[in-house]
């Protein structure tokens, strides 16, 4: 039998601040979106579903798979069919050795089509089979209306993806450190004769606090495209504008609206005490059941006391029981909507009565 409870509960600002409500951002993309990259909550959309061709933006989910399929000290021998490649370039030539790291941060900071190709080639075998791993990592990570011809963004039929489909992604890839590390770096050196200095074309490392990436794109076909993340106070912020004539100044302030008016919370502490359950045929009575992790959300000041949760823990469980264990669960809602479900596990081991402590229970109760 199980036992349900909801409660309000007090939840914790990570950094405070008075909140005054503003208007959201009036901006020119065909498409846009602001999410938080922590929870990945959608703090801002405009038309988020629309399919539109992306440019360089594709980038991201090139260094995703590569992030993810590859090691970094791989050295790759460039091909024939990788050099020369029209628009941005770091200028490889055929045969060249270069480190699979070097190609990433020429496909990040410059922008390289020509790094695009030879990446999908060593990872991928052929631009093909490359393709397909791109096209099967947005379908396990929910960005269902996209896809990939490609991995450098030049306009080709069949070539698309959305403002939510490219936020995901990029939160996805902002989960790997390298990543994140390749995407705020504002120069880099590579290990070649010549060509090897990379400067960062996003100016949003620049010019915007706590900017720290991540990918700019144009084509004639999709028009400014660009992923601007900034990080403060331990909040990071991802918006993504397609198709926008003020691609930089849009994305700047889409961000500004965010960080203006939603704050990081602490809903759960990790290790939080809920609650005694008792133990049967244990050497202790009974357990204790804890949060198994953190959760954290952006809240808007007047959506605090909208946050309810609803725990689910047995009367009784049996013993044994490992430390961590799962003995229950916090279901978290924010005005009636499910955000969010944590495990309670055991705080500690309880260990089994042997057979004659078993007797003995028995006679004493």
């Amino acid at each position: 039998m199980k036992k349900s409870i909801i409660l309000v509960i007090f939840i914790i600002v990570l950094f405070s601040s008075q909140c005054s409500f503003s208007e959201k951002p009036n901006i020119t993309a065909q498409s846009a979106l602001l999410i938080d990259a922590q929870s990945g909550r959608i703090l801002l959309e405009y038309n988020p579903h629309i399919k539109l061709p992306m440019a360089s933006t594709t980038k991201i989910m090139t260094a995703l798979i590569a992030l993810d399929k590859g090691n970094l000290k791989d050295t790759v021998i460039v091909s024939k069919d990788a050099v020369g490649i029209e628009g941005s370039s770091i200028y490889l030539y055929e045969d060249e050795s270069i480190s699979l790291e070097d190609l990433l941060y020429g496909l990040m900071l410059r922008s390289g089509n020509d790094s695009a190709v030879a990446i999908a080639n060593h990872i991928g075998g052929n631009l093909e089979n490359f393709s397909f791993m791109m096209n099967n990592k947005a379908k396990e990570i929910g960005a269902n209306n996209t896809h990939f011809v490609n991995p450098h963004g030049l306009s080709e039929e069949g070539h698309y993806t959305t403002a939510y489909d490219l936020g995901l992604i990029t939160k996805n890839a902002m989960e790997i450190n390298k990543f994140k590390e390749i995407s705020k770096a504002k120069v880099w050196k590579a290990n070649r004769d010549k060509n090897n200095i990379f400067y960062n074309k996003n100016q949003t490392l620049w010019e915007y606090e706590g900017g720290d990436g991540v990918k700019i794109g144009y084509t004639i076909a999709a028009g400014r495209c660009l992923v601007s993340s900034a990080t403060r106070n331990g909040t990071q912020l991802i918006a993504v504008v397609l198709n926008d004539k003020n691609w930089f100044k849009d994305c700047y302030a889409l961000m500004d609206y965010g960080f203006k008016e939603y704050k990081n919370y602490v809903i759960l502490d990790k290790g939080k005490y809920f609650g005694e359950i008792l133990v049967t045929n244990g050497h202790k009575e009974y357990v204790s059941a804890i949060a198994g992790d953190s959760f954290f959300y952006p809240l808007k000041e007047d959506e605090i006391e909208k946050v309810k949760i609803h725990i689910d823990i047995p009367d009784i469980v049996e013993a044994p029981i490992k430390e961590k264990d799962e003995i229950g669960k916090v279901s978290i809602f924010l005005d009636g909507k499910l955000i969010h479900e944590e495990k309670l596990i055991a705080k500690e081991s309880i260990n089994e009565l042997n057979i004659w402590q078993k007797i003995l229970n028995k006679i004493r109760n």
